[in-house]
C-alpha cells in the first residue's frame, strides 16, 4: 500500500486517497481546483501527529508521506512569483513610500521545499539570512490580461510560504531572484486551503515565529496591492497558468527590521488561516 500521495485532512488524520495525480500542482493543472478529492477513496488514514509532530489541526488538501515520516511540498509550481513591500505596516516601519507599481519578482521554482525542511544558511554568500511569512496564491484557472473582478475566481487555493531572503545578497546584486533562489529557500505548506473555504482575498491572517518568539502577525487586509489586483496585474505582462504559485508578500516583523537575522538551529513557523503550520529549520 502506498505512504505517499495526495490526502484530505480530517478528524485529526491526513486521509490518504486513492487518485492518479501526483501532487497537488498535477491535480490543479488537469481539473482547476481541489474539489476531485471530496469524492475520492481512502485507501489509509495517518494521525496528524505522526507526520507533523505537534498534532496540528486544519484542514485543506496536502502531500503527504505515511508516518512516521515528513509532509512533502504540496506542489511544484513551475513559475513562482513574488512581490516586495505589499504591505502598509512594513511600509510604515521602514519610512519608505507605498509603491505606485508592485515591484515584482520571479524566482526559482528549485528553491522550493517541503514542511519541517532543514535549509542550509550558505555563509559564504551571506550574513544576512532572513524569513518572510507569506500567503501563497495557487492558481488554478489560465490568468492573461484578466480584469481585477475575475482574478480571485480563477484562484485554486492559498497555502503558507516562507519567502527566505538573503538581504545582503539583494542589496550586492540587484537581482531577488539570486537572494531568494538558494536551495530550499521557498518552504511551501504544509497544506492547501481551497479558495471556496476562505471567506474571501481580504480576510487571511498570515504569522511568524523565530524560535517559539511571534515576529510577525498580520492578515491581507493591509496588502498594498490586494491579492485580486495584483494577480490581474501580473496577468498583463505574463500570462498565469494553473498550477502556477504568487507569493503576496511579508508583513513587518521580518530580521531586518528587527537587525536580527536567522543563524543554525533556528526554527521559523510559518501560519495562514485555515492551514497546517509551515516550519523550517535552519542549519550549517
Amino acid at each position: 500500500m502506498t505512504s505517499q500521495g495526495l490526502g484530505r485532512i480530517e478528524d485529526g488524520a491526513i486521509a490518504l486517497l486513492d487518485t492518479p495525480y501526483a501532487d497537488a500542482g498535477a491535480l490543479i493543472e488537469a481539473t482547476g481546483s481541489l474539489d476531485a478529492l471530496a469524492a475520492a477513496e481512502v485507501v489509509r488514514r495517518i494521525p496528524l501527529a505522526d507526520v507533523t509532530g505537534d498534532g496540528a489541526d486544519g484542514d485543506g488538501a496536502t502531500g503527504a508521506a505515511a508516518g512516521p515520516g515528513p509532509l512533502l511540498a504540496p506542489l511544484r509550481p513551475r513559475a513562482l512569483w513574488g512581490i516586495g513591500m505589499n504591505y502598509h505596516s512594513k511600509a510604515r516601519l521602514t519610512g519608505r513610500d507605498v509603491p505606485a507599481e508592485p515591484v515584482l519578482y520571479l524566482a526559482a521554482p528549485s528553491s522550493v521545499s517541503g514542511p519541517g525542511a532543514a535549509v542550509r544558511l550558505p555563509a559564504e554568500q551571506t550574513a544576512e539570512m532572513d524569513y518572510e511569512a507569506e500567503i501563497a496564491v495557487v492558481i488554478g484557472r489560465t490568468l492573461d490580461h484578466a480584469a481585477e473582478a475575475d482574478a480571485w475566481a480563477a484562484v485554486a487555493a492559498v497555502t503558507a510560504a516562507n519567502d527566505m531572503t538573503c538581504r545582503d545578497v539583494m542589496k550586492r546584486t540587484g537581482w531577488p531572484v539570486l537572494a531568494k533562489s538558494f536551495p530550499g529557500f521557498t518552504p511551501l505548506g504544509a497544506s492547501l486551503l481551497s479558495r471556496d473555504r476562505l471567506a474571501g482575498p481580504d480576510a487571511i491572517g498570515v504569522r511568524s515565529w523565530v524560535g517559539g518568539e511571534r515576529r510577525q502577525d498580520s492578515s491581507s487586509a493591509d496588502m498594498i496591492f490586494p491579492i485580486p489586483e495584483l494577480l490581474a496585474r501580473i496577468s498583463r505582462y505574463a500570462v498565469l497558468h494553473p498550477g502556477d504559485v504568487v507569493l503576496t508578500g511579508t508583513p513587518a516583523g521580518t530580521g531586518q527590521d528587527r537587525g536580527d537575522f536567522l543563524r543554525p538551529g533556528d526554527t521559523v513557523r510559518v501560519e495562514i488561516d485555515g492551514v497546517l503550520p509551515l516550519t523550517t529549520r535552519v542549519r550549517a
